[in-house]
This record gives C-alpha cells, sequence and structure tokens, in this order.
C-alpha cells in the first residue's frame, strides 16, 4: 500500500505482565515513498479495537462493530478498517479543512480466515491458483520484524536492508 519499508523505530515494555516476552509495542515506520506509519500492538489492555473485536471474523469473540482497529490516512483522505469507511477529498483541487470530505462505506464480505487460507493453499497446491504472497514477501517480513527486534532492544532507528 505504501511500497517498501525502509526503517523501522520500536520501544516494547513486559511491565503489565511481567513476562518474558514483550507484550506491549509502539513501532514507528518509514517507507520508501516517504510515508510513515505508526502502530500500537498490545495483549495487555482491554480495548474494543483488535482485530478480533472488530472484524467479526471469529464468533467465539464479543465484537463491536462500529470500531476500527486501523486507520490508514493519506494526503486524499483516509480509510478505517474493518468497517472500510472511505472519507476523501471529492478532488486536489478541494484539499482544504474548509470543504466537506466525501464519505462512503463498503460493506466487507465476511468469511472464516483460516478456512479461506486453507481453501486458497488447497488451489495453490492442485495448481489452481497462484500464492497470494511470494516467498520474497515473507523474506522481507522476516527482515522486518527482526529490525524491530533490534530497534526495541537498542533503542535505535534500524535500516531495512531488502533482498
Amino acid at each position: 500500500m505504501c511500497g517498501e519499508i525502509e526503517r523501522v523505530q520500536a520501544v516494547t515494555s513486559n511491565a503489565t505482565r511481567g513476562f518474558a516476552v514483550e507484550d506491549t509495542a509502539a513501532i514507528v515506520v518509514g517507507f520508501a515513498s516517504g510515508a510513515l506509519g505508526t502502530f500500537l500492538l498490545s495483549d495487555a489492555v482491554g480495548s474494543a479495537r483488535s482485530w478480533e473485536q472488530t472484524s467479526q471474523e471469529n464468533p467465539d469473540y464479543t465484537t463491536y462493530p462500529d470500531e476500527d482497529c486501523y486507520h490508514v490516512a493519506g494526503t486524499m483522505g483516509s480509510l478505517s478498517v474493518p468497517t472500510m469507511r472511505l472519507k476523501r477529498f471529492r478532488s486536489p483541487a478541494d484539499r482544504s479543512w474548509y470543504l466537506p470530505l466525501e464519505e462512503s462505506v463498503t460493506r466487507p464480505e465476511r468469511a472464516d480466515p483460516l478456512r479461506a487460507q486453507m481453501a486458497h493453499f488447497a488451489a495453490v497446491i492442485r495448481g489452481e491458483a497462484q500464492p497470494l504472497c511470494t516467498t520474497r514477501d515473507g523474506a522481507l517480513n522476516v527482515l522486518v520484524v527482526d529490525a524491530i527486534k533490534r530497534s526495541a532492544a537498542s533503542g535505535a532507528v534500524v535500516d531495512i536492508h531488502p533482498l
């Protein structure tokens, strides 16, 4: 969505539970495009804004259908996920705090993600579909996670050196 990740900076904590591993993280991601991303993650908070609480994918979780767990903002507008509320300027000439944003909502198709993933995996094995993520995508994700862990340990910004 924003291009390749170039650098990360992270802070983690295990103060709430005191476990040997972190349960909370704050991460800043810098993209090659110049975009920035911020992520706050925690397994130690009470919130109606987790993926499980908002996506309505797993009926075992209490859900809050009007809450979002992700908010993506750009120069022309913003998208809240999983409600898929889009608010955007009508045109570049309308980019003003004084003009109203155009609002729309796309209703997502609800499906069990594990069943959908397994069905896709089986289709890939049968040669009926191509993988949605490449091995390069997976390797880059490992590099990013490793950089986040190193940044949290050192407190420094860590550059990502792609393959």
